[in-house]
């Protein structure tokens, strides 16, 4: 059996993420060719010129290269029309999260492409992380017996600048939406419920901006299990983020290693002599990497789309109806958002 043909592939956006991506093509295997593209086209130059890859003036360019996928990594607001585009080429895309700044873009996403064979796989990297698979599969297979509650945490070092945070779309739709998918993924359950608040301890742009810098969250899933999720935009011990699967007959916890940014104060605890991670990058590279990875299987017709637009859909509604629930100060039922 012969292996495919090293494909070429076009990458949108040269930010921090974007860079990072395209420095992880060149090593990848399967990878031919990388092209590269930037609203500002300088900034794309000097990319390709670091990594040693091509760049194309603009978007245009982009989509008239011979492209066999489509990496989306630029701003929110531009999602959409790049999916559809690339789409309607016949490009296999991946695009970072969310698919739209909101669920009518979602939605709208989804009716564009829904006759098309084209898979549009969506970055939730946390489904490629090597301990997240290992709860998922301790929870599918039984070993916990039945789960009775899922503790997931996502603190962030240091908050992002102030000019990100009016157009983040809010802290559950930027951060808590990871913890939303990964616990509809690990557990194979719908989301039926959720209950949040929030607070601001912080800078004052958070609230300036109808935000809040931390938040606690339950959720109810449709077996009756309970979730709850911590976010919060300063945490200054580092980057935390865990998921903690509790059942009747045992328990499994992701990110629970020697960088893990724990303080024990009991007498007889030896202190960890390595760093906390200091951010989401760092934390998750090798997850990164084998998203990328699978991205080109998908690419080839090798492996069916670990991530739809449907699954980003299901996560944002959770979002959503958090965001309603902060809101109101009452528990939220998804059918309440869901269209």
């Amino acid at each position: 059996m012969t292996s495919a043909a090293p494909v070429t592939l076009g990458l949108a956006g040269t930010g921090r993420i974007g860079t990072s991506h395209a420095e992880t093509l060149t090593h990848l295997p399967g990878v031919g060719g990388v092209i590269v593209a930037d609203a500002d086209a300088e900034r794309a130059r000097a990319t390709a010129g670091k990594l040693g890859v091509q760049a194309v003036p603009d978007l245009d360019a982009l989509f008239a290269a011979d492209l066999n996928g489509l990496i989306i990594a630029t701003a929110t607001d531009s999602h959409p029309a790049l999916i559809t585009r690339a789409v309607d080429r016949g490009i296999p895309v991946f695009c970072e999260k969310p698919v739209a700044a909101d669920i009518q873009g979602t939605l709208a996403v989804i009716d564009h492409i829904k006759n098309s064979t084209v898979p549009v796989q969506i970055g939730f990297q946390r489904r490629f992380d090597a301990g997240y698979r290992a709860a998922r599969a301790a929870i599918t297979s039984g070993d916990l017996g039945w789960l009775h509650t899922l503790r997931a945490t996502t603190l962030d070092p240091a908050p992002p600048p102030a000019e990100y945070i009016p157009r983040s779309g809010g802290l559950f739709r930027d951060c808590g939406v990871h913890d939303f998918d990964i616990i509809r993924w690990v557990t194979g359950r719908e989301v039926t419920e959720v209950y949040a608040t929030g607070a601001n301890r912080g800078e004052q742009f958070f609230a300036d901006a109808g935000d809040v810098d931390t938040a606690a969250i339950v959720l109810r899933l449709d077996d009756g299990t309970l979730a709850t999720v911590s976010l919060a935009r300063y945490n200054g011990a580092g980057y935390d983020v865990r998921l903690e699967a509790l059942g009747s007959e045992g328990n499994a916890v992701v990110g629970l290693d020697d960088r893990a940014p724990l303080t024990s104060v009991e007498p007889d605890c030896t202190p960890s002599p390595f760093p906390a991670y200091p951010g989401f990058m760092e934390r998750f590279r090798r997850a990164y990497t084998d998203e990328l990875a699978a991205f080109v299987s998908v690419v080839n017709g090798e492996s069916d789309n670990p991530c739809t637009v449907t699954d980003a859909l299901e996560a944002f509604y959770i979002a959503e109806a958090c965001e309603l629930s902060r809101h109101d100060g009452r528990a939220v039922q998804i059918t309440e958002v869901r269209r």
